[in-house]
This record gives C-alpha cells, structure tokens and sequence, in this order.
C-alpha cells in the first residue's frame, strides 16, 4: 500500500518496543533508499488491535488481504506481491499462516 502497512505479529515483548523498532528499522532503510536524511517517515500515531481467536484472526487477515484489492492495486489479493494470500489459500484449513 502507497499510505500504510499491515503487519500481523504476535509480540514477545511490549507492544510499543516493538512498533518503535519496527517504525525505526523501516524508516531508516527507506530514507536511505531514497536519499533523505533527518525526515520523519512514519506519522507518530499506530492502529493496532488484538486479535481475540481464530475466526477474529481470519476476518483481520482477509481485511489485510484485500487492502490493495480496495484501493484498485490489483484484482485479487494473490496478485499483490507482498501479501500472504497465495500462502493462506494453500492452507485454508489453517485460521492464519502467521
């Protein structure tokens, strides 16, 4: 997606810990990909919400999924190169692959 990014995780440690050192891994491979320096790259806030079971984890990963189907990237969610559609589709029997 062009604006955001999704990412199903299961934290082993405080949730914030982890998004600052995801936020701040990214940022600093993307501003080094495109030649910034001292630019912020994500905006402060986050949406995170836990998931409380399986059907609830598969309702979020098909919202996932078809994020870029919504946003008129692709016309199925296989197409979108960064997504986990082509692995949960082999293993729909499974809630989740992640």
């Amino acid at each position: 997606m062009a604006n955001h990014v999704h990412v199903p995780i299961k934290p082993i440690q405080p949730l914030r810990k982890v998004t600052q050192w995801i936020k701040g891994a990214s940022a600093r491979e993307a501003n080094l990909m495109f030649g910034r320096a001292g630019e912020h790259f994500w905006q402060v806030e986050s949406y995170d919400h836990w998931e409380r079971g399986s059907d609830e984890c598969t309702r979020i990963a098909d919202y996932i999924e078809y994020n870029p189907v919504k946003a008129g990237l692709v016309e199925s969610p296989e197409q979108w190169p960064w997504s986990s559609a082509q692995l949960r589709r082999g293993a729909r029997a499974k809630a989740c692959a992640y």
